[in-house]
């Protein structure tokens, strides 16, 4: 990795590893040395088993490393207690998974409000206008206040991406987020996540299903067995 790389980088991960403990411990992720840049739209591909999602959860803090070290938007996640990671996944970060998981008792425009109330930057009325915004730039104005089960494989992920921006997130992490899609319906999620990083300028870290999703990536990283290969 480069110095002009490593300068200005969004996220930055050196000699991140990953080891499950126990009697006979399980490498997950060994060594891992990568950088995303602002605004970049980066796939993470490799065989079944590779250690891809274990990358993605690491990099998205939702796990932490054995050892090594992750600089987010130039701060060391090492020295953040759970309090402050929770509060940089809120802030600054926003999660795609193959499954949307919203919540099936709430409309579609108040599963895209719920990150906004939590982190409290803004007014009610601005949440629900910019939730709203959201769901109309995605293509589902006149779904508002549809429930979950009212939508589309489809729409219920175009939902959960709109979820994912509701704080304007400076990195959107995806696992498989057209794993349970039709081609066409993966194809249109494909092209939001890519668009989104020209438009909002948002960094996008994607590990797909399928393997033509890579198409329009900037950038792919691939792992084997845990390792980066470069």
């Amino acid at each position: 990795m480069s110095s002009a790389q490593q300068h200005g980088a969004l996220l930055l991960a050196e000699k991140l590893t990953r080891i499950l403990p126990g009697e006979v411990p399980v490498t997950l992720v060994a060594d891992a040395d990568l950088y995303v840049d602002r605004g970049e739209f980066v796939v993470i591909h490799g065989p079944s088993g590779s250690g891809k999602s274990s990358l993605l959860y690491l990099l998205g803090l939702l796990d932490r490393p054995t050892s090594g070290r992750l600089l987010l938007d130039g701060e060391d996640t090492g020295r953040m207690d759970e309090d402050r990671l929770a509060a940089i996944r809120l802030q600054k970060l926003g999660f795609v998974f193959q499954f949307h998981f919203l919540l099936a008792e709430l409309t579609a425009l108040e599963n895209v409000e719920l990150p906004m109330r939590k982190l409290g930057r803004l007014s009610r009325q601005a949440q629900t206008e910019r939730a709203v915004q959201l769901l109309r730039d995605l293509g589902l104005a006149g779904h508002e206040h549809k429930r979950p089960s009212q939508l589309s494989g489809g729409q219920r992920q175009r939902v959960a991406i709109a979820r994912a921006l509701a704080n304007d997130p400076l990195l959107i992490l995806a696992d498989e987020p057209t794993g349970a899609l039709d081609s066409r319906s993966s194809e249109n999620v494909r092209d939001i996540l890519h668009d989104l990083t020209r438009q909002r300028n948002c960094s996008v870290v994607a590990v797909p299903h399928d393997p033509t999703f890579a198409s329009r990536a900037d950038r792919k990283i691939e792992i084997v067995d845990g390792r980066i290969r470069h």
